[in-house]
C-alpha cells in the first residue's frame, strides 16, 4: 500500500474518533435545544466537571473503572438536573438572550467551582484502553478511538430511537414545537424539560470519561463545546443526524487541516468552518430551511 495512502487511512481514522468526540458533544447540545430552544453553553463545563469527578472516584477515591463510570454519568446527569430546576427553570417564557446569557454565567460558576475544589493541575486516571492499540494491516489505531467511536454510534441510535419511537420521545418532541399547545394537551412540560436536560448531562458525563483520558483532565476541556457548535451548525442546527454528521467531518477537517495546511491551522479550522458555513449555508447541510 503506497505510504501516501497509509497517512490519509490514518488520517481518516483519527479525524472519525475525534469527530466522534464533538459529534456527542454536539448530540446534548441539540437534545437540550429541541426540547427548550435553549443554547447550553454550560454543556462544555458540565463534561469539564465530569472529568473531574471521574479522577476523583478513579484515582482519588480508587473505585473500579467502570463503578467509577456509572457514578460519573450519573452525577453528571444530576448536576444538569439541578441547573434546570435550580435556575433555568425561574426564567422561563422569557427571550432566548436571557437562556443563554444564564448559561454562559452558570459555565463561569462550574469553571470556578471546579477550580476551587481539585486545582487547576492537569491530571489523567487510567482507562481499560489505556495505551492499547488495534492493528488493522498497517493501520494502526487506538483501541479507546475504537470505543469512542462504538459509544457515539450506540448513543446516536439510542436517543434518535427514544425520541422517534417512544411516548415519552414524542412528548418532548411536541414540548420542543409548542410548550403551551403541550401543556394544555396534559403534557408535563416542567418534568420533561428536567428529564431532557438530565438526558444531556449523562451524555456531557459519558463525554467526559471518553475525552480526558485524551486530553487530560483539565479546566479547559470546556472549549470542545465550541468545537461542537462549529460541529452543528455544519451539521444543520437542531437536527440529531446533523449533529453527528457536522462532529465527524469536523474531525476529519481538523486531521487533515493539520496535516497539509500551515502550522495553526489544525486550532482555528473548526472556527473557519463556523463562519463558513453560516455565511455559504447557514441552514447547515441536515437542517431545516
Amino acid at each position: 500500500m503506497p505510504p501516501e495512502l497509509i497517512t490519509n487511512l490514518q488520517l481518516v481514522l483519527n479525524g472519525m474518533a475525534t469527530g466522534a468526540i464533538y459529534a456527542l458533544v454536539a448530540l446534548g447540545l441539540v437534545i437540550t435545544y429541541k426540547a427548550t430552544e435553549i443554547l447550553n453553553f454550560a454543556h462544555g463545563d458540565v463534561l469539564m466537571a465530569s472529568a473531574f469527578i471521574a479522577w476523583g472516584l478513579i484515582v482519588g477515591i480508587g473505585l473500579p473503572f467502570w463503578l467509577a463510570a456509572v457514578l460519573t454519568v450519573a452525577l453528571s446527569a444530576l448536576l444538569a438536573w439541578q441547573i434546570d430546576a435550580r435556575i433555568m427553570r425561574r426564567i422561563a417564557g422569557q427571550p432566548q438572550f436571557a437562556g443563554v446569557m444564564l448559561t454562559i454565567g452558570i459555565a463561569f460558576m462550574l469553571r470556578g467551582l471546579v477550580s476551587m475544589l481539585f486545582g487547576p493541575e492537569s491530571r489523567s486516571y487510567p482507562t481499560p484502553w489505556t495505551q492499547k492499540s488495534t492493528h488493522i494491516g498497517q493501520l494502526v489505531i487506538s483501541d479507546l478511538s475504537l470505543v469512542i467511536l462504538a459509544v457515539a454510534l450506540v448513543l446516536t441510535a439510542l436517543i434518535y430511537f427514544f425520541l422517534k419511537h417512544t411516548a415519552l420521545g414524542i412528548s418532548i418532541q411536541a414540548a420542543s414545537q409548542n410548550q403551551l399547545a403541550a401543556y394544555l394537551s396534559g403534557i408535563r412540560v416542567k418534568r420533561l424539560t428536567a428529564l431532557v436536560w438530565a438526558l444531556a448531562g449523562a451524555v456531557a458525563g459519558v463525554c467526559g470519561l471518553l475525552l480526558a483520558p485524551i486530553a487530560l483532565v483539565d479546566i479547559s476541556l470546556w472549549v470542545v463545546v465550541l468545537k461542537a457548535l462549529a460541529a452543528l451548525v455544519l451539521g444543520g442546527f437542531g437536527s440529531i443526524p446533523g449533529a453527528i454528521v457536522g462532529g465527524l467531518l469536523l474531525g476529519l477537517i481538523e486531521q487533515f487541516a493539520g496535516v497539509y495546511l500551515p502550522d495553526g491551522s489544525k486550532d482555528v479550522a473548526a472556527y473557519v468552518v463556523l463562519i463558513a458555513t453560516l455565511v455559504l449555508w447557514p441552514r447547515g447541510l441536515l437542517g431545516e430551511a
